[in-house]
């Protein structure tokens, strides 16, 4: 319990930093749902642009930040557990699994840490968009395949998938500090994990269960992101 406190702790800090130094817009696609945040079992933040991204945290509420505190599960790229902020993404949650961006031993251990409690904050493209637009080998975004695996263990609950506009004009990767006072920007959507994945075939027949989420997700993204505040 001591650490789930602290990680509350910290995950609130954030959240006060966030209203206080940042414009915050939200836009519900569908509509505002009735007690959004109940039965939430994966957050999907789409558009993975900046490591400041906790500042999104800004939108919860703060009930969720204490259930993510509580049975938080947060796949955290090898590459950036390797750097000192890594330190800090392990004191955001009460469960951190470090892994690699192959289909390896390493997602086992993201599937094994879930159970009927257990909310998943993901990042579906497995890396950083840099200010070219590529990521850092010069590949383009695309969305990865480890969000179907969470899917295909899940039966039931909601998927809550966050649409950033981006942060490159509040940190490019490779600055230190953000810049504050800027407006960070978002649309969300919340989806049945049922009705999800009992439809995410039908919409593409020619594709096995992890294809079509790629594909469904892509359309998502490129549908619904909105564009980048530079103010």
């Amino acid at each position: 319990m001591i650490s789930s406190l602290f990680a509350f702790v910290l995950l609130l800090k954030v959240h006060i930093l966030s209203r206080l130094f940042f414009r915050l817009e939200n836009e519900w696609i569908g509509g505002e749902p009735e007690n959004q945040w109940r039965d939430t079992r994966i957050i999907a933040l789409i558009n993975h642009t900046s490591l400041y991204e906790p500042l999104i945290a800004g939108f919860a509420e703060i009930r969720l930040l204490w259930k993510f505190a509580r049975h938080g599960v947060l796949p955290v790229a090898e590459k950036t557990m390797n750097r000192r902020i890594g330190l800090y993404f392990r004191t955001l949650v009460r469960h951190v699994v470090v892994v690699t961006r192959q289909r390896d031993h390493t997602w086992d251990r993201v599937l094994n840490q879930l159970d009927s409690k257990s909310i998943v904050i993901i990042l579906p493209e497995g890396r950083m968009m840099r200010a070219d637009g590529l990521d850092s080998t010069g590949r383009e975004m695309t969305i990865r395949g480890g969000i179907a695996d969470i899917l295909e263990v899940l039966p039931e609950g909601r998927m809550l998938i966050v649409y950033s506009g981006g942060l490159h004009h509040i940190q490019t990767p490779g600055d230190l500090l953000p810049t504050p006072f800027r407006t960070i920007r978002c649309r969300m959507e919340m989806v049945d994990i049922a009705e999800y994945k009992n439809g995410v075939n039908k919409n593409h027949p020619d594709l096995d269960f992890r294809g079509a989420v790629i594909a469904d997700l892509t359309r998502r993204r490129n549908a619904n992101c909105p564009t980048e505040d530079t103010k």
